[in-house]
Parts: C-alpha cells; sequence; structure tokens
C-alpha cells in the first residue's frame, strides 16, 4: 500500500476520512507477516523469489512448495518475465470427524518482473523439489552499459 510522505492538512470535516485511513492501517498491520498475507497487501499466494546477478546472467529462483512442474508457466516477451502458476487443493474428507482445518494455501499466482538486455533465445529453467531456478543470460550489450559513479562527499 502506497502512503503518501506529504503532510495532509486536516480540517474538522475530515473526521470520517481519517477514521477510515486509520481503520485501513489498522488491519494492514493487523495482518502482515502472517502466511498468505505479504507485507506489500492481500495477495492470497506470493511465492519467495531470489535474484541474484552475476557478469553474464540473471538468476532468479522460486520457491514452489507443493506445485507441480506441470502447473508453472514461465514467458519471457517484450523486456517482462512473467511467472503464472497454481497451487492445486488436495481433495481431503473425513466425515467421522465431523471437522477439517487447513492453513496452506492454494491458488493462483503471477508474478513479473521488467527485465531487459536479456538473449531470449538462451533463456533457461529447471524445477528440482518445489524450486524453479530460471536463468537469464545478458546480452553482450548488457555487460557493456555498466558504470561505477563516484560519490564524492561533501569537503
Amino acid at each position: 500500500m502506497f502512503r503518501s510522505f506529504l503532510p495532509t492538512p486536516r480540517r474538522p470535516d475530515d473526521t470520517v476520512l481519517s477514521l477510515r485511513q486509520e481503520m485501513n492501517r489498522l488491519f494492514d498491520d493487523a495482518f502482515r507477516g502472517l502466511p498468505g498475507f505479504p507485507a506489500h497487501g492481500p495477495v492470497l499466494l506470493a511465492p519467495s523469489i531470489d535474484v541474484k546477478e552475476t557478469d553474464k546472467s540473471l538468476e532468479v529462483t522460486v520457491e514452489l512448495p507443493g506445485v507441480s512442474h506441470q502447473d508453472v508457466d514461465v514467458t519471457y516477451a517484450n523486456g517482462v518475465l512473467t511467472i503464472k502458476g497454481e497451487k492445486k487443493a488436495e481433495k481431503e474428507e473425513d466425515r467421522e470427524a465431523g471437522y477439517h482445518f487447513s492453513e496452506r494455501s492454494y491458488g493462483s499466482f503471477v508474478r513479473s518482473f521488467s527485465i531487459d538486455d536479456v538473449d531470449a533465445d538462451k533463456i533457461a529453467a529447471s524445477f528440482d523439489k518445489g524450486v524453479l531456478k530460471i536463468t537469464l543470460p545478458k546480452t553482450p550489450a548488457a555487460s557493456a552499459k555498466t558504470k561505477k559513479i563516484e560519490i564524492k562527499t561533501g569537503k
């Protein structure tokens, strides 16, 4: 959730708006960090992703426990890497106990990243034990664009 850093003038007639904003903040804070409620919003299933840059490539690692490789789709188009998938619910019935409790998340997810200067023909992906690894080789032009910027002090 985006929160403005600019001061907002308060008028006496802003009471309802102020109450609404405070209630939204209260609910955001209450559910932050719980499974299925990441800090950036109420996404039901958002896999954890690591991105590592080397001299020659970008390596994206995605944790997908309980997801089959057949239920994952990886595409790269117009400079955007998209990872789509679905974690399917296992059908369980226990009629004798009369109740069911589950904390596991099920559903669809989509994660997209804007990544330029990638050799699209050489992108490779592998899936092992619930971990998806995508290697995106850089183009020679991408390495040439890197420039170290000197930081000057105020002295």
